[in-house]
């Protein structure tokens, strides 16, 4: 009865889906991918590092060490005398088991 269970049984994979917005490609981000193995990705304002996990496990066939998240706060931005704000959004470091990689030009 007790069966090991992979961590994406845990959640609906509809909601895992939707829970990766983006890849993020930046210098800072090759660079952290190049030295730590790590992957960096926008995600959904509510996801959780388990979900994230199950995510990435699902969608790119790889396995996951560890997550990291972080909320990056909107920039306060002007146009003239109009002050706005950009939304707040959030993202995950996605550490990966060492032999593991995901190759985004050969996703797509």
């Amino acid at each position: 009865m007790n069966a090991p269970r992979t961590p994406a049984a845990r959640y609906s994979q509809e909601r895992l889906m939707t829970l990766l917005l983006a890849p993020i490609v930046s210098e800072k981000a090759t660079f952290v991918a190049d030295r730590h193995e790590q992957v960096i990705f926008r995600v959904a304002q509510d996801a959780t590092k388990p979900e994230v996990k199950a995510a990435v496990e699902l969608m790119f066939k790889v396995q996951v060490d560890s997550v990291q998240i972080a909320n990056v706060h909107g920039k306060e931005k002007r146009f003239g005398r109009f002050v706005g704000r950009r939304r707040n959004w959030k993202k995950a470091y996605v550490c990966l088991k060492p032999g593991q990689e995901i190759n985004f030009a050969q996703e797509a």
